[in-house]
């Protein structure tokens, strides 16, 4: 099921790292994001996200980004995230 591996970045205010472990956490668990799009993902580490082959990097980047934006991690600007394959 979990056949893809995701490098996930944010950045935030022109600076990037690696997403929290405890963002993707709460990001892939459904309760939170009402989507099945992100049911088959399983965040492993900061930054590191693994996923079935029914989720694209740039959607995963797309959800991601919204849904941290809506929570204010932005620190008031919009949320970029680079997901690439590993």
């Amino acid at each position: 099921m979990y056949a893809q591996k995701f490098n996930v970045n944010v950045i935030i205010c022109g600076e990037s790292r690696a997403c929290p472990l405890e963002w993707l956490d709460q990001f892939c668990m459904r309760n939170f994001t009402n989507s099945a799009d992100f049911d088959d993902t399983l965040p492993v580490a900061a930054g590191k996200v693994e996923a079935s082959y029914r989720l694209t990097p740039e959607r995963f980047a797309e959800g991601l980004g919204a849904w941290l934006t809506q929570r204010g991690k932005g620190e008031g600007q919009p949320v970029l995230v680079q997901v690439t394959r590993e």
